[in-house]
């Protein structure tokens, strides 16, 4: 973070109407950026949203997907990432409704800012994944 700005908590990380204020920004793109692949290896073949998240995160890695998407793409990442949200990942069968919730959400509003080639990105890491699973 910058020198000057102040620190963040996660619940200010996580506060919608704070997604684009770029000190949350830095602090979603850190934990993404660290949390993100260690957790999709860890549960791709559990979450049938495997295809939508991946899509989501190389949208969200485009120079071409505005600023503003981003931000709100990296909170959605980050919550996907947080160990602790509303329904713990733990819980087989419901742990993951949260989160596909979350994307299901981000993809209805900024759908149009996850290109095809986003898609077809997402489709051959998870087919990597799934190969080095098996």
């Amino acid at each position: 973070m910058a020198a000057k700005t102040k620190p963040v908590t996660p619940e200010e990380a996580l506060d919608p109407s704070r997604a684009l204020t770029p000190s949350v920004q830095q602090v979603n793109e850190v934990r993404v950026a660290r949390g993100f692949w260690p957790k999709v290896r860890r549960t791709a073949a559990r979450i049938p949203f495997a295809d939508q998240l991946l899509s989501v995160w190389f949208a969200a890695r485009d120079p071409q997907t505005p600023t503003t998407a981003k931000g709100i793409m990296l909170g959605a990442l980050a919550y996907f990432v947080l160990p602790t949200d509303a329904i713990p990942d733990v819980f087989a069968g419901i742990g993951f409704t949260d989160d596909a919730a979350v994307i299901a959400a981000l993809l209805a509003t900024l759908g149009a800012h996850v290109k095809r080639r986003h898609r077809e990105a997402a489709q051959a890491a998870l087919e990597r994944l799934k190969a080095d699973a098996g």
